[in-house]
C-alpha cells in the first residue's frame, strides 16, 4: 500500500505550459497573430526567430518586444519563395545545430478586397446575376497569391524544416517537437466569409494540409496541429498596425463572446500546444473563436 503523499509537481501549470526549453520559428511574427504568439513564448523563456517580408516590423518586435526571459531574433525571408525557404532553413541548421522544437506557419494574406462585402460592397444574395457579377471581379493573381502565400508557404517550411524538428526533439526527455499551423474558422465556415472566396478556401486548404503533414511526419514523431482562430486585431481585420505593430478592432463580433480574440487567448492556444501539455495532441484543431462556429453555419 502507498505511503506518504502524492507528487503533483508535473500537473502544476509552470511545468505544463513550460517553454523554456523551446527554439522556435514563427512566420509572419511581426505583427498581428503571428506577434501575439512570439510574445507568449518568449514571455516564457523561448528562444524565437521571427521571419517575414518586412524587415523593419521584424526588428521593432525585436527592439520593443524582447524583455525575456527569451528571446527574439529576426530572420527576414519570404516563404511564398521556395529557394529563399531553403536559405532559411539552411541558415537555422547552422545557427541551431541542435535543432528546434516549434515550427508556427502563421504567414498569412487576404487578397480579396474586389469582392469583400467591407470594402467592394454586397450583391444582392437573392440575385443570380448581381452574385455572379460581384464575385466575377476577383483577378486570377488574388487567387495565386493567397494560396502561393498561405499554403504552399507552410507546405514549404514544413518540409524544409522537418530534418531541424526531427533533430530538435530529444532536448528534453519525453518531448516531441511540432508544427502549428494558423488557420481560420474562414476555412470552416459555409458562407463566402464576408465575400473573401480565396482566403477562406485557401485557410480550409491550410487545416486539410495539416492533416496531411501530419500522418507523413508520424513516424519521425514530428506533431502537426492547428490553431484556427475567430477574430483577432490584426493588420487583416483591422486594416494597419500602429508604432507598437498592434493592430486595434473598435467592433463586437457575433460571436457568444461579445468581443475579438485577445493577446491572452492566442498566448494560451500556442502555449497549450507547444508545452508539455500538448504532447498528447497531434492531428487536432484549436477553435479560439469565442463560440461563432456555434451559431455560424460551419463544418468541423
Amino acid at each position: 500500500m502507498a505511503t506518504g503523499k502524492a507528487d503533483n509537481e508535473q500537473l502544476k501549470g509552470s511545468k505544463l505550459f513550460d517553454v523554456s526549453h523551446v527554439t522556435a520559428i514563427v512566420t509572419g511574427g511581426g505583427t498581428g497573430i503571428g506577434l501575439m504568439i512570439t510574445q507568449a513564448l518568449v514571455a516564457n523563456g523561448a528562444k524565437v526567430y521571427i521571419t517575414g517580408r518586412r524587415e523593419e516590423a521584424l526588428e521593432k518586435v525585436v527592439e520593443l518586444y524582447n524583455t525575456g526571459p527569451g528571446k527574439i531574433i529576426a530572420l527576414p525571408g519570404d516563404v511564398s519563395d521556395k529557394a529563399d525557404v531553403k536559405r532559411l532553413a539552411d541558415e537555422m541548421a547552422s545557427k541551431e545545430p541542435k535543432g528546434i522544437q516549434l515550427l508556427v506557419n502563421n504567414a498569412g494574406v487576404a487578397q480579396d478586397e474586389n469582392t469583400k462585402f467591407s470594402s467592394a460592397g454586397q450583391p444582392d444574395m437573392k440575385d443570380p446575376v448581381a452574385i455572379s457579377e460581384h464575385f466575377w471581379k476577383t483577378e486570377p493573381e488574388q487567387w495565386t497569391e493567397t494560396f502561393k502565400v498561405n499554403v504552399t508557404g507552410a507546405y514549404w517550411m514544413s518540409m524544409a524544416f522537418l530534418p531541424l524538428l526531427a533533430k530538435g526533439r530529444d532536448s528534453t526527455p519525453g518531448y516531441t517537437s511540432s508544427v502549428v499551423n494558423v488557420s481560420s474558422i474562414s476555412g470552416q465556415m459555409k458562407g463566402s466569409s464576408m465575400g473573401q472566396f480565396a482566403y477562406a478556401s485557401s485557410k480550409a486548404a491550410v487545416t486539410h494540409l495539416s492533416r496531411m503533414l501530419a500522418s507523413t511526419f508520424a513516424q519521425t514523431k514530428v506533431r502537426v496541429n492547428v490553431i484556427a482562430p475567430g477574430i483577432f486585431p490584426s493588420e487583416m481585420t483591422a486594416g494597419d498596425s500602429g508604432e507598437d505593430n498592434k493592430s486595434t478592432l473598435d467592433m463586437e463580433p457575433s460571436n457568444p463572446a461579445g468581443r475579438p480574440g485577445h493577446d491572452a487567448d492566442m498566448a494560451a492556444s500556442i502555449l497549450f500546444l507547444a508545452g508539455p501539455g500538448g504532447l498528447f495532441y497531434n492531428e487536432q484543431i484549436l477553435y479560439p473563436d469565442g463560440g461563432a462556429t456555434l451559431v455560424q453555419p460551419a463544418a468541423k
